[in-house]
């Protein structure tokens, strides 16, 4: 693998890697230097990179394992996610950001309760935007257990968002 396709192949992908890991270790700090590792075994592999068939997907499990490894470090101390993750439009009201900030906390709150695959599963299918095929290869379970995580994790969050949203706790 030369140096333009590593470019265009996997430091395009740097954001979702980053996101991903976010999403897992809850730590910016954590969550760059994993995508960092994750970039340099891909390089230190160019040679077998060839081989790989869907390289996103192998991109995104090394990610994945990776973060999960860091995470279950005894060294790893959990953090929240910070403030200014989400991107708000600024032509909104005041009142309209601060119930648009709310429901995202809320939404991330509930989504931490989440089981971990479907945790991981709404996250690549719903803010990643991949492939249930994708998803399937990078948690190594069938498409059909994709699809029922990520029925049963957006089945859980609208409960407990209407939940909390009618009680207000």
């Amino acid at each position: 693998m030369t140096l333009e396709v590593y470019t265009n192949e996997f430091l395009s992908m740097k954001q979702r890697l980053y996101r991903l890991s976010l999403s897992i270790v809850r730590d910016t700090m954590v969550a760059e230097d994993v995508v960092q590792e994750v970039l340099i075994k891909i390089w230190n592999k160019r040679e077998d990179a060839g081989k790989i068939e869907n390289k996103p997907a192998w991109a995104m499990k090394m990610t994945r394992n990776l973060s999960i490894d860091k995470m279950r470090s005894k060294h790893f101390k959990t953090g929240s996610i910070p403030e200014g993750y989400d991107v708000v439009n600024k032509t909104h009201t005041p009142e309209s950001i601060t119930q648009s900030n709310d429901t995202v906390n809320t939404i991330q709150e509930i989504m931490q309760n989440l089981p971990e695959t479907q945790r991981v599963c709404i996250q690549l299918r719903d803010i990643e935007e991949m492939k249930y095929q994708e998803i399937a290869d990078i948690l190594k379970i069938s498409i059909d257990q994709v699809k029922v995580n990520i029925y049963r994790a957006r089945n859980y969050i609208k409960k407990m968002y209407l939940k909390t949203d009618s009680y207000g706790v």
